[in-house]
């Protein structure tokens, strides 16, 4: 993990000043010192906090208002959080230096009586391929981009910063977004810049997608919301594995301009929360148009404005809503490992039923040839990644490796040992190269073509329409296949968790635990284009009614709470933060790196053992 002057090697090396501007963090030290103390921002002892692994955005305005909270100790306390357990979990990258400066210039703002809206002065985290215009790097998890600078920031981030959000730091990701490696080659969740993130529900924990730092941080409250980008399941997936919720927006509802992309026709930012309501705050703040990605000029808005999608959030939500069912979309899927999920996903079309929903059984897709979209998938992804990343690197201000397409990474992959290469290999980019073909060639327009057909008329669109529903239901392992190719919404709310007699499967490479005792998983609600309304105000209905996300606790969780805030003394953090260079360091990795393979290793090894003595007692009695 990467941070501002200071390397921290799991505890097995001293701490070393460097002359760059971001930490190497590997330890749960901190580079300065605190005095455990009850008192937050001048209150009594006597005031209490929720935990901030449940703490919500209504929350956090209503400490704000009334003098219990300021925003700077609210970083501090997610800067103490992350410290505590990202040796284990991996899940934050980079904290941003400038977090406290911008928490304070908040601060001041709210005491003016300026507010810029609900996300005044809350941290969030954001994936590490949208691009910020600050000293943090955008790295896509990959050491050919650290040092490098962007000549704008992405639409979304500034879309936050006007809403008074603040940028904690960047969240750890699959390398690429998991386009590089053949699944066997690799792991979710693994960047050779970040390490491996682990989910907090059981030791290893596979945390699913390349959205996994972002999903991970937000499970145990390292950030009060995160933001990931899907092309196909990478932020439901995590989310429901976090026991979380995501919302994976139509095309076109957020921009994704300098967001490193895998496909202009199929990527999509969005949000990734504890609740459907912070969800909805965040997706409120982040959509609407942006010159920058034409895709955002197909939104349907009267005046250019987006809804208040916080508007939805409805508890009566469920009643008189049509709600499909498509078995065959579901039924391909199943197997041993899945019995758990749909004996809670019955349970759970009981609970919508209950809750005055119309339930429509076996509302199947019209056609679902999962090998056929899965090949037309593999062509458009394929052209489109080498076509946009290209696209991307001529908006790099600064490119210290001089990489300016899929070739160039490719060299410097297999060239750079940091990137475990030929361990981790480069199946995905071998393939795209030897293609003869680009993205606007016929072929991949051809394939394209015949998704859209698949994912609306013969997909999702179809049900809908020969059943007359208005939205559907699947558990969220099955839900995202047809809306990625045809650009529809998805929103995943938690559902359950695996029991205690669970056998364990691990993935296809061996070093993450995929199945187990105590992992959750999601259930899905998918629409039509535009949609999100209606799928916010279902997903909230049934999570309210459901309450899903305080059933299952997980087994990694940080003891720093806001009561636990104090004075700084000594070296302060704010100094640690702004007393550097300007100079985005290469270097930096070096210490970071070295023999990082066998710290991590043992780092991780001593910490899940300490968890490992709790599991069964945590687990044996739960139930889904």
């Amino acid at each position: 993990m990467k941070w501002l002057g200071v390397s921290l090697f799991l505890g097995l090396i001293p701490l070393v000043s460097l002359d760059f501007p971001l930490l190497t963090l590997g330890a749960p030290e901190r580079p300065w010192s605190l005095e455990a103390s009850s008192t937050v921002a001048g209150s009594a002892p006597s005031i209490q906090f929720l935990p901030l692994d449940e703490i919500t955005i209504d929350d956090l305005i209503t400490y704000f208002a009334d003098g219990r909270l300021t925003s700077v100790d609210l970083v501090r306390a997610y800067i103490e959080r992350i410290f505590e357990v990202n040796h284990v979990l991996h899940a934050v990258g980079e904290i941003n230096p400038d977090a406290l400066s911008i928490a304070r210039i908040l601060d001041a703002e709210r005491l003016q009586g300026r507010l810029r809206g609900p996300l005044h002065g809350v941290p969030i985290l954001v994936k590490d391929n949208i691009a910020t215009l600050d000293r943090m790097n955008n790295t896509a998890g990959s050491y050919a981009l650290v040092g490098a600078t962007v000549t704008r920031e992405s639409m979304v981030v500034a879309k936050l910063r006007s809403a008074g959000a603040i940028i904690l730091g960047k969240a750890t990701m699959g390398e690429w977004a998991q386009c590089r490696s053949r699944k066997a080659s690799s792991s979710h969740g693994w960047s050779a810049y970040g390490g491996q993130v682990y989910g907090a529900y059981y030791p290893q924990q596979d945390p699913s997608g390349s959205s996994s730092g972002s999903a991970v941080a937000v499970s145990v409250g390292l950030a009060l919301a995160s933001i990931g980008t899907e092309t196909s399941g990478s932020i439901v997936n995590p989310s429901e594995k976090g026991n979380g919720v995501g919302i994976k927006p139509t095309l076109g509802l957020t921009s994704r301009s300098m967001v490193i992309p895998i496909s202009l026709r199929q990527d999509t930012v969005g949000p990734m929360t504890r609740t459907v309501k912070d969800a909805a705050y965040v997706l409120s703040a982040i959509s609407g148009q942006d010159k920058f990605d034409n895709w955002t000029s197909a939104q349907p808005f009267r005046d250019g404005s987006t809804p208040d999608y916080v508007k939805a959030c409805n508890f009566f939500g469920l009643k008189g809503v049509r709600i499909g069912v498509p078995r065959n979309g579901i039924d391909y899927f199943l197997d041993e490992r899945t019995k758990p999920i749909m004996d809670d996903f019955e349970k759970a079309i009981q609970v919508m039923s209950n809750a005055g929903a119309v339930i429509i059984d076996k509302a199947d897709f019209p056609a679902f040839d999962f090998p056929a979209f899965s090949r037309n998938a593999s062509i458009v992804l394929d052209t489109d990644f080498v076509a946009g990343l290209a696209e991307y690197f001529l908006h790099l201000d600064h490119n210290p490796f001089k990489i300016h397409s899929l070739k160039d990474l490719a060299s410097f992959t297999k060239g750079d040992p940091r990137e475990e290469y030929p361990d981790r290999d480069t199946y995905v980019w071998d393939r795209e190269l030897s293609r003869n073909i680009s993205s606007g060639s016929f072929e991949s327009f051809q394939a394209y073509n015949a998704n859209l057909k698949m994912g609306l008329e013969e997909g999702v669109v179809g049900a809908l329409d020969r059943y007359g529903c208005d939205v559907l239901v699947l558990p969220t392992f099955a839900s995202f296949h047809l809306p990625a190719i045809a650009g529809l919404p998805i929103v995943t709310v938690p559902l359950g968790y695996y029991p205690a007699d669970t056998p364990l499967v691990m993935n296809l490479k061996g070093t993450t635990v995929s199945v187990a005792p105590n992992i959750p998983f999601g259930i899905s609600f998918v629409g039509r284009a535009w949609s999100e309304e209606q799928l916010i105000s279902v997903a909230y209905a049934f999570e309210q009614r459901t309450m899903v996300r305080q059933r299952v606790k997980p087994l990694v969780s940080p003891k720093f709470e806001l009561q636990d805030v104090a004075q700084v003394q000594g070296l302060s953090l704010e100094s640690t933060l702004s007393n550097t260079t300007s100079q985005r360091g290469p270097q930096r990795t070096i210490l970071h790196r070295a023999g990082s393979r066998v710290m991590n290793r043992i780092s991780s090894l001593r910490s899940w053992t300490l968890v490992l003595t709790e599991t069964l007692d945590l687990v044996s009695g739960s139930s889904s």
